[in-house]
């Protein structure tokens, strides 16, 4: 009874802590105290949040490596505007139908090139990112190559901050569970699992469906901040930006790849008058670590109260 009150209590006291943060930031924004360039980092970084805790659910801990994840951000993105714009329903129902949209994606694409291991996998979903590219430039209904202009504002600091707090829940809590465990068995040694009984290509599918939906997530809230979407913000690159997070991160770390996130966006800021360094940055970066962290900064571990309680000289 004692260690349930004892959960419950830190369960609350993690809820306070995240609607102060939340509190604090609003009333900054309300009372004009941060600035535009400010307010689109801030976007920026809860979107890459969104963005890197998915693939690192696919690349990280299934130990797929998939280089497509653009082309899920782009499917949801397109599909929320389609929605909200054209067909002037609810904000609500365009973020559903954009997850949806993307989930779909994943799983049409999951299904047949998820058999497929290594390099041929990667290869399988680059050209499903382009693939979606070089269809959307030629669809006239959302104006082709030149994009959609004049999108609604409707992505708050709301809308972006739970989000991205959602994403971290729904894979933490995914991780903990029995599918995560069998997610994560699929990554050390597949073969092994396969002859344990567990159907991997089914969950190799259920983890690349959740984080395409995620990555749909991430594309409405990018589409209705920043006003316009065209088929080219949606590239390989785009989908590079996104790895560097995960590698960065520590592959098989949610802590690894929010830290590795706001770092990137942080540095992508630093680094707008250098716009052409940007990508010789990156690569550099992913060197760097290849050759001194191969694990990341975080590995496999995550952050958590023993850690704290560690730093701060508590008991572990």
């Amino acid at each position: 009874m004692q260690e349930k009150s004892k959960s419950w209590l830190k369960f609350l006291s993690e809820v306070i802590l995240l609607v102060l943060l939340f509190t604090l930031v609003q009333y900054a924004l309300s009372a004009g105290l941060v600035n535009q360039s400010y307010q689109i980092t801030l976007t920026s970084m809860c979107i890459n949040v969104i963005l890197a805790v998915s693939l690192n659910l696919i690349n990280g801990f299934t130990g797929q490596l998939s280089l497509g994840h653009a082309g899920f951000m782009a499917v949801g993105a397109y599909a929320s505007v389609i929605i909200t714009n054209f067909m002037d329903l609810p904000f609500i129902i365009g973020i559903l139908g954009g997850c949806l949209a993307a989930g779909i994606a994943g799983f049409v694409v999951g299904v047949p090139t998820l058999r497929l291991k290594g390099d041929y996998l990667a290869i399988a979903t680059l050209a499903f990112g382009e693939i979606i590219r070089v269809v959307l430039q030629n669809i006239d209904y959302v104006n082709g190559p030149a994009g959609i202009v004049g999108i609604t504002k409707l992505t708050t600091w709301s809308w972006l901050y739970w989000a991205a707090i959602l994403t971290i829940l729904v894979i933490v809590n995914l991780m903990n569970s029995s599918y995560g465990r069998a997610i994560v068995s699929i990554r050390e040694d597949e073969v092994a699992s396969e002859l344990m009984g567990i159907n991997t290509t089914g969950y190799k599918v259920l983890a690349f469906v959740i984080g395409a939906m995620f990555a749909g997530l991430a594309g409405v809230l990018y589409a209705h901040y920043f006003y316009i979407i065209k088929p080219e913000t949606f590239n390989f690159l785009k989908s590079f930006d996104m790895l560097v997070m995960v590698v960065l991160g520590g592959l098989g770390s949610t802590t690894g790849a929010v830290i590795a996130a706001i770092f990137i966006t942080f540095l992508t800021l630093a680094l707008q008058k250098y716009a052409a360094m940007r990508m010789v940055i990156y690569s550099l970066i992913l060197i760097i670590v290849m050759i001194y962290r191969p694990q990341g900064l975080m590995g496999t571990k995550e952050l958590s109260r023993k850690t704290f309680a560690r730093i701060w000289g508590g008991k572990k």
